[in-house]
């Protein structure tokens, strides 16, 4: 099975059930793009409601050694992303992305959780919390539209 195939079959069973393990394994073994040269891994998706996590390295740091606010805008609309997709079973793109950094980070992971706010014919609006150990370091609203 090729690799858009194979994300196809994915997307569509996480529109009908949330994936298993092995199925997150091999999403996020055919995950490209940004979020994958980040390390964003998925660890949950489904037809409301994605989590995805990242563990911060030195890389994703600003010269003063905690993560760039862009991360936190990545790791936000990689993971609302995903979710609008099973959601709408179409493409879709970001249209809008405002994210509150509310604390800073240095290492650890951060995981994401992508709810909906609405679920529109032609937009999607999202809320993402990104949280480490518990505690909020940052907030997305992130608005996708449908391209299918």
């Amino acid at each position: 099975m090729d690799h858009l195939t194979a994300m196809q079959k994915l997307i569509a069973t996480a529109g009908q059930r949330p994936l298993k393990a092995e199925e997150l394994e091999l999403f996020n073994g055919n995950n490209m793009g940004l979020g994958a040269l980040l390390g964003i891994r998925l660890t949950h998706i489904a037809a409301r409601e994605v989590r995805s996590e990242l563990e911060v390295t030195p890389e994703h740091h600003q010269p003063w050694g905690v993560a760039n606010g862009g991360l936190y805008c990545s790791i936000a609309e990689s993971t609302a992303s995903i979710a609008s997709i099973v959601a709408a079973q179409a493409p879709a793109v970001g249209v809008n992305n405002s994210t509150d950094f509310i604390k800073p980070v240095s290492a650890g992971i951060i995981e994401a959780v992508a709810t909906p706010i609405q679920i529109g014919q032609t937009t999607h609006l999202w809320n993402v919390e990104m949280r480490q150990d518990g505690e909020l370091v940052a907030r997305t609203t992130l608005r996708t539209m449908i391209r299918g």
